[in-house]
């Protein structure tokens, strides 16, 4: 046999024994077997460059690292899919249904909703030629080279494709390959989740790190197909394994919405069984020709729900309840936990948020309690399941950093350390101060922080601008580099915004959207400074307290002092200034319900850099108002004003 003919039987033989394995899981090769065909068909390619194909097995890892992502425009929007968690929610979708429809929509199709990272594959004449993550639905990261070593995504489909087919779908890494690479990590950073290393993963710069991380991929729609007559999801589903791509294992077609909630109850109660990790299923309706007809909302297809899971809980034992000193001196209550697996993280801490939740839930050292991560997310204690043998929690007098004696200012819900030199506090306003949101210093990292802070280095912001890059480079962990570099950072951030700075600052009762309010109004931090009580109530949305708090805060010798100290250091807000020449130029604009292309906190920055207000309620003043999902109360009062109501695709698009 000449070489050529070798090569290609070999090519076959490999690519054919990865759809069995990957695909199928039904291997028909031994692990040595496939091992000695693969060194043979290197062999042959290092003695044959011109044999070498894109669609050759040796090229899934053939890539060099790239110094960043290009973006990637997509011609179909990947759009989300609204979401429902009662069954009395799910019945309510069915019934929409009917209603829109004026009969039944007929079978549904579920699949299990991977908890992984999107991904669109883009096939043209059955050869893949693109891949890219969901990004904003409309523009993606392009990730082809990233893809191509994901053994169950063909290069090259099966029989007979279509001409162009963009399939959609889930990358995703395994329960058990999720443990087995962190615990590879250890010492260094690990992820909480598997959703969240498969998408790190897909992101990066060499695909050589990522053809290590063993992803998998799960298709489950497409975005366009050309040359292919295709009448329901079902039907799509088969044709796919057709073309050597794998679906989610527990697709289905359901005949009737009970059959469906059964098929729901079996997930629920297997979720955990399952090789990987799943939030809830997706229900379609099967018919395109019922899809087409049922049509789509802005941001959402009227014909498919994501029925999400309920949140995860266990239960398990507290151990000790400690407290921690926040930013602004505030004590919160931590429960310590035995570990305990939820949602695919293991969790030992859960906020106890206040004094007056301990009391409520009776929660004492001991205690078996029923965890829970909201939104699959956050942990708190729900309950007590049995009690200990531990007595009644009781807030400590002095506080556990500084020894400072706490104060609980009257209505307040948290006690306080007053003591603003406190460590804990200087910590955490050093990290706030750097933050992305606020002065926007990158390598101020949480144990640097605390290094300069212990050793005396850094005992406000101020100090930050007198360090000295052969002071950083003695420090733990810090090369002479990122010294360098963290100098540039703070050398850079002389100049801020007004709004960024006064963020910055971390005055109590004051937050990113109040510090612009006050940058506006005042305009300079003089003038802010010099702002009477009187003068902040004037301000809308400011009220008794927090006009206090800010007074306080700027009445303070040691705020003055390190406003003075920042100042000398060449540190000079810059005036606010609102554009009035663009889009949303004299616009009062209150967002409402949940945003699915954009962050609230992204769609406010838009607002305001296009000239509008951003207000958090609706008053005679708001002029705009824009509605994403299930938006409620504030859209009905808007309605009844009469105030102009945007989509939040309306929105992105001016």
């Amino acid at each position: 046999m000449d070489a050529r003919r070798r090569h290609a039987e070999l090519v076959r033989i490999v690519e054919e024994a990865n759809y069995r394995y990957y695909v199928l899981d039904q291997p028909t090769l031994s692990d040595a077997e496939y091992d000695d065909l693969f060194r043979e068909l290197r062999k042959l390619e290092a003695e044959h460059p011109e044999f070498v194909t894109p669609e050759s097995p040796t090229q899934r890892v053939g890539a060099e690292p790239v110094p960043e992502l290009p973006s990637y425009t997509r011609r179909v929007r990947m759009l989300s899919i609204e979401n429902c968690v009662a069954i009395e929610e799910f019945r309510d979708w069915v019934q929409a249904l009917e209603d829109f429809l004026k009969r039944d929509p007929g079978a549904l199709f579920v699949e299990p909703k991977l908890d992984g990272t999107g991904l669109e594959l883009i096939y043209r004449e059955g050869h893949l030629v693109t891949a890219a993550t969901r990004g904003d639905g409309t523009t993606g990261e392009d990730v082809t080279a990233q893809a191509k070593t994901i053994r169950s995504i063909p290069l090259k489909l099966r029989g007979e494709p279509p001409a162009l087919l963009s399939v959609r779908g889930e990358a995703y890494i395994s329960k058990k390959d999720f443990e087995a690479i962190n615990a590879t990590l250890k010492g260094e950073r690990i992820y909480a989740n598997p959703r969240n290393l498969a998408a790190g993963s897909l992101r990066m710069l060499d695909p050589r790190i990522t053809a290590q991380r063993r992803l998998d991929f799960f298709a489950h729609s497409f975005g366009e197909i050309e040359g292919a007559a295709i009448a329901s999801q079902h039907e799509f589903t088969e044709r796919m394994g057709g073309w050597g791509l794998k679906s989610c294992p527990g697709a289905q077609r359901c005949a009737t919405p009970e059959e469906v909630e059964r098929v729901y109850a079996d997930l629920l109660a297997r979720r955990h069984d399952l090789p990987f990790e799943i939030d809830g299923m997706v229900v379609k309706v099967d018919d395109f020709g019922v899809q087409k007809e049922l049509g789509w909302r802005a941001r959402s297809p009227r014909w498919a729900v994501a029925w999400k899971f309920p949140p995860t809980q266990q239960t398990t034992r507290l151990r000790e309840i400690q407290v921690q000193v926040g930013r602004t001196g505030t004590i919160t209550p931590v429960a310590i936990l035995d570990p305990v697996p939820i949602a695919g993280v293991t969790v030992s801490r859960a906020t106890l948020h206040n004094e007056d939740e301990i009391a409520r839930l009776g929660v004492k050292e001991g205690d078996k309690v029923l965890v829970e991560r909201a939104g699959d997310v956050i942990p708190k204690v729900v309950k007590v399941v049995e009690a200990g043998h531990g007595g009644p929690f009781r807030m400590p007098e002095k506080c556990p950093i500084c020894g400072t004696a706490l104060v609980r200012e009257e209505e307040a819900v948290s006690s306080r350390c007053p003591n603003v030199r406190c460590p804990a506090q200087v910590e955490q306003g050093i990290r706030h101060f750097a933050s992305r949101r606020a002065m926007d210093i990158e390598g101020l990292g949480e144990k640097l922080v605390s290094q300069l802070v212990a050793k005396g280095m850094v005992k406000d912001a101020a100090d930050l601008y007198s360090l000295r890059a052969e002071d950083l480079a003695e420090l733990e962990r810090m090369a002479e580099k990122s010294a360098g570099n963290l100098i540039g950072e703070i050398e850079g951030s002389r100049r801020p915004s007004l709004h960024r700075f006064l963020n910055a600052l971390g005055i109590r009762n004051v937050g990113e959207r109040l510090a612009e309010i006050l940058a506006e109004r005042f305009h300079t931090l003089d003038a802010l400074m010099e702002a009477s009580e009187e003068d902040l109530l004037s301000v809308e949305e400011i009220g008794p307290e927090v006009a206090r708090s800010i007074r306080e805060y700027f009445g303070r010798p040691d705020t003055k002092d390190m406003i003075a100290r920042l100042r000398v250091a060449g540190v000079e807000p810059q005036p606010f200034v609102r554009r009035t020449d663009g889009p949303l130029a004299g616009e009062v604009v209150v967002f409402t319900g949940t945003l699915t292309t954009l962050t609230r906190d992204a769609a406010k920055a838009r607002a305001a850099a296009a000239g509008a207000v951003v207000a958090s309620s609706i008053t005679k003043k708001t002029t705009l108002v824009v509605a994403g999902e299930k938006a409620g109360s504030k859209l009905k009062k808007a309605a009844e004003l009469g105030i102009r109501i945007l989509t939040e695709e309306e929105f992105v698009s001016l």
